[in-house]
């Protein structure tokens, strides 16, 4: 038995799945989720053949130490930008081995919103090593934390199908 909703278990092993159809890595950069984007592909028995890190920058400083954030993105952006996210995800793909990446940097709540950034705002960034780049502003609304970075987990797996749906696989 799973600890995760049997959704998320099928949407990570068919991704898994895809990866190693294309021989593909994969690596995480997660602030609002908390390594549970890591957590539900590692879930999966066989995730070593596919999953190469996973990075939790929680706090600003990790952000920058980890993944080579610009402190300017996140004074003129924030922490919760497409800006930052796009920074996250390109931190982790030049920090790993990966084929492709996701990063999520977001308000999970019940608090710290704001009328800009409301709670339930994630900003997810897919990315490829090649340069094919998917950018979502989910706003998830006030439904709760757990049920922000649950939704958070089922759209980047989604987002990282869409990019090895895409691509195409080795000669």
């Amino acid at each position: 038995m799973s600890i995760w909703p049997d959704d998320i278990w099928t949407s990570a092993e068919n991704l898994l799945e895809s990866f190693v159809a294309k021989g593909w890595l994969v690596a995480t950069a997660e602030s609002c989720t908390g390594g549970m984007i890591a957590g539900a592909l590692t879930e999966i028995p066989g995730s070593s053949r596919v999953v190469d890190r996973g990075f939790v920058t929680y706090s600003n400083a990790a952000k920058v130490d980890m993944l080579g954030v610009s402190p300017v993105t996140l004074d003129q952006f924030g922490a919760v930008s497409r800006e930052t996210a796009l920074e996250m995800v390109r931190g982790v793909l030049m920090q790993s081995k990966a084929e492709a990446a996701v990063a999520v940097t977001g308000v999970a709540g019940p608090g710290g919103g704001s009328p800009d950034k409301p709670v339930g705002l994630v900003h997810i960034v897919a990315a490829t090593r090649r340069g094919v780049i998917l950018h979502r502003a989910m706003h998830y609304g006030d439904i709760g934390r757990d049920a922000v970075r649950l939704s958070t987990v089922r759209t980047a797996l989604e987002m990282l199908q869409v990019l090895a749906d895409q691509a195409v696989a080795p000669a």
